[in-house]
């Protein structure tokens, strides 16, 4: 968490704030699941090749995003706290 929110109000483990949840995740995972997959290595192995070929620009905009989210978070959070 940022040091100006303080952990006791905050969300620690907020899907909504990690990029990786809310954004990178489901694009890999388009990628990663157009057929089953039979075996832990086949995920293991489609998983690292997909990341290999990731788009930087999907990351970019998802850590831009970053601080909208918070925003609204912080401003949702503090609403239900009133």
């Amino acid at each position: 968490m940022p040091d100006f929110i303080s952990t006791t109000l905050g969300q620690p483990n907020s899907l909504d704030l990690n990029p990786v949840e809310y954004s990178t995740w489901s694009v890999l995972q388009e990628k990663v699941y157009p057929s089953r997959i039979a075996y832990v290595k086949e995920l293991e192995t489609r998983l690292i090749d997909e990341w290999a070929r990731f788009d930087q620009l999907i990351v970019d905009a998802a850590i831009g995003q970053w601080r909208h989210r918070l925003s609204a978070c912080s401003e949702t959070h503090f609403e239900h706290q009133a």
